[in-house]
């Protein structure tokens, strides 16, 4: 519900929210994020502490707003980010630089780390290389894959100045977003709607598959990969749809989900609990697909209004094999949408999720935090 989202004004567009990771055995919620803003005279990344609930009132009503811890100024607009390790951040630039940010957390600054300018950039006669964006990043350290708006995949190494393997003309298209598979696998999505798989152990620089969205080539932005199920693959892209992929199988999605009424900008399965999904648009709108319970009881009707909860009959949903993304199980023929911004704004460029924790940021120059989510 609302009331337990606490907002905080930026002044700044913000492209991109990330809690920073927790130590593995760590119990408590997360209590860092960061933010990178785009569209701006002088772009940042920031780092915030989510603010004490210590203080809460009797009644759990009040709620500190997140407090800025600091700040540094960012080349370009931030178009991905991702946390390498607890002090780490990797920043992909609309110029085509990737830059490894450090928070010092005794002095509480943020400084440049490493960069690798143009790892992505455009050849033409004029320059010998134009800044091409790179438009994502991915991380599992001490490796970063990022890809770019010049079809390139890099795999570079945190404290190796060069990359480790570039993969040049990977794409003809715009590549969008990456995610590994395994320690080994990438999977690329790009601007024709089609997903490739990348094992980086070959040499070869061709994809070792290739899937894709049937008849119209519909950009695809996003794309998150099942926790524990790395067979499944979620996609979002530019006409507000999300695909459910099975990598196993075919070379379609199983399902496709009516879901936004714009680009989808992001999609997040939680961590810890991957039957719940998190996607954002740039219709204003962020929703938390819930595919855990069996809501068959329920009432099968579209009612806007209240928090707008929408029942998905699944027998409309192409269905296959386990999980409850492709269940062909009839308990669970429902699934439970709910947007979690009633009154919709600007576009929401950005989601993070970690434990009861969600944190995001819109074009309305806002962050907010939602620290009970499953409450």
């Amino acid at each position: 519900a609302m009331e337990d989202v606490c907002a905080k004004f930026v002044s700044q567009k913000i492209s991109k929210t990330r809690w920073r990771p927790l130590p593995a055995a760590a119990l408590q919620p997360p209590d860092l994020f960061a933010t990178g803003s785009w569209d701006n005279e002088d772009n940042r990344i920031s780092i915030w502490s989510v603010g004490d609930l210590g203080n809460a009132g009797l009644s759990g009503e009040y709620q500190v707003e997140p407090q800025l811890l600091c700040d540094i100024k960012h080349n370009g607009d931030v178009m991905d980010m991702q946390f390498l390790d607890q002090e780490r951040i990797v920043v992909a630039s609309s110029t085509g630089t990737v830059t490894v940010f450090r928070h010092h957390q005794n002095n509480q600054t943020l400084s440049a780390n490493q960069r690798w300018e143009k790892a992505h950039y455009h050849v033409d006669q004029d320059t010998c290389c134009g800044g091409a964006a790179c438009t994502g990043v991915i991380c599992n350290n001490p490796e970063i894959v990022t890809v770019g708006e010049d079809g390139r995949i890099n795999l570079f190494r945190a404290d190796q100045k060069d990359a480790v393997r570039t993969i040049d003309n990977a794409d003809s298209s715009t590549l969008h977003a990456v995610t590994f598979l395994r320690t080994t696998e990438i999977l690329t999505v790009n601007s024709i709607g089609q997903l490739k798989i990348w094992d980086l152990r070959q040499q070869r620089n061709e994809p070792s598959q290739i899937f894709s969205l049937t008849g119209d080539r519909v950009p695809l932005h996003c794309v998150d990969r099942h926790p524990n199920q790395q067979h499944i693959v979620a996609t979002g892209g530019q006409d507000g749809m999300l695909s459910i992929w099975d990598i196993r199988q075919g070379t379609m999605p199983v399902s496709l989900l009516n879901a936004h009424e714009a680009e989808m900008w992001e999609v997040h399965f939680h961590p810890s609990n991957p039957d719940h999904l998190f996607t954002c648009s740039e219709d204003g709108s962020l929703w938390h697909w819930d595919a855990s319970t069996d809501v068959s009881e329920k009432p099968s009707f579209l009612h806007q209004g209240g928090r707008s909860t929408t029942y998905f009959s699944h027998n409309t949903i192409n269905q296959s094999v386990v999980s409850a993304w492709l269940s062909n199980d009839p308990t669970k023929d429902r699934m439970e949408i709910t947007n979690l911004i009633p009154n919709q704004t600007l576009s929401v460029n950005s989601l993070d999720i970690l434990g009861p924790c969600l944190v995001y940021g819109t074009d309305a120059e806002a962050i907010y935090v939602n620290r009970q989510l499953f409450a």
